[in-house]
């Protein structure tokens, strides 16, 4: 069976289409430029949009099982084409609810129930913060050995992309996962502080933590999620969520699960791990 993997640009669609092929499936990736996806030989990569609906009817040709990033905007049309699915993995956040003040785990609620009302079997996998987003340290550590935030005591059980991606793997492969919610985080909860201490050892440099302007946090978070072409869906409501959530977590180390130990077999790596894999874009 060939397996969809949207999002092909993204660290877990990377990392997910990685798994599979080891595990001997065919992939197909989809994303808005797949020019730009870096993925392995052998994948089929394919153009498609959320926001054009009728790209997905050649991506989803031959596709019984597809992962599938859960935005909102344009998700209907995708869905609306997808129904002949035997399964779809959707990748959401932890505390994903359409009822919630938070307009970050609101958007991810609202996806969640338009798959659950398109009538398509369906496994819900909601990460909690991911590892990758350090990497919008990456140039100021390279340049100046520094990271800039506005709460350098704020925590988070950061997860590892790879997990996230073996979680998946196991809920697009095997049974037992259909109507699945996977709450994942990784093994402990750790301050930004502690984080860059982390990131430097692993890239053999020291890096000093400086408390950031909160206005100019705020700019390079809106700048971030435009640059993800999430500009269009609330940015600014997305923005300031993301900051009262980080000042919510100052002293405050977060819960963590065993979701991947228990879905994968093995413990979830991590982020000292994380920060020797990726340590070449700090150094």
């Amino acid at each position: 069976m060939t397996i969809l993997v949207t999002g092909a640009r993204g660290n877990v669609a990377r990392a997910l289409v990685g798994r599979l092929l080891e595990d001997g499936h065919e992939v197909r990736a989809a994303g808005r430029d797949p020019g730009a996806a870096r993925l392995p030989g052998g994948v089929e990569v394919v153009a498609a949009d959320l926001a054009r609906p009728e790209g997905w009817d050649a991506a989803l040709n031959g596709v019984t099982t597809a992962f599938l990033y859960a935005g909102t905007a344009g998700l209907g049309g995708f869905l609306a084409r997808a129904g002949g699915l035997a399964h779809v993995v959707v990748l959401s956040a932890a505390g994903a609810d359409p009822a919630s003040d938070d307009a970050i785990t609101r958007a991810h609620g609202e996806a969640e129930q338009a798959v659950r009302d398109s009538g398509i079997p369906w496994t819900f996998v909601r990460p909690g913060g991911f590892a990758a987003n350090r990497l919008v340290w990456a140039r100021s550590i390279r340049a100046d050995g520094v990271v800039r935030d506005p709460f350098p005591d704020s925590h988070a059980a950061l997860v590892h992309e790879a997990d996230i991606a073996a979680v998946a793997a196991c809920a697009l492969t095997s049974s037992g996962h259909v109507g699945a919610v996977h709450t994942l985080t990784g093994p402990e909860s750790l301050t930004v502080r502690q984080q860059a201490a982390l990131i430097g050892a692993a890239a053999g440099r020291p890096v000093r933590v400086e408390a950031q302007d909160l206005d100019e946090h705020r700019r390079e978070l809106t700048a971030v999620f435009e640059a993800r072409g999430l500009g269009s869906v609330g940015s600014a409501d997305v923005v300031e969520a993301r900051i009262r959530r980080l000042a919510a977590l100052v002293d405050r180390p977060q819960p963590t699960t065993t979701t991947v130990l228990d879905v994968t077999g093995r413990p979830a790596r991590g982020f000292a791990e994380w920060a020797a894999d990726h340590a070449a874009e700090f150094g």
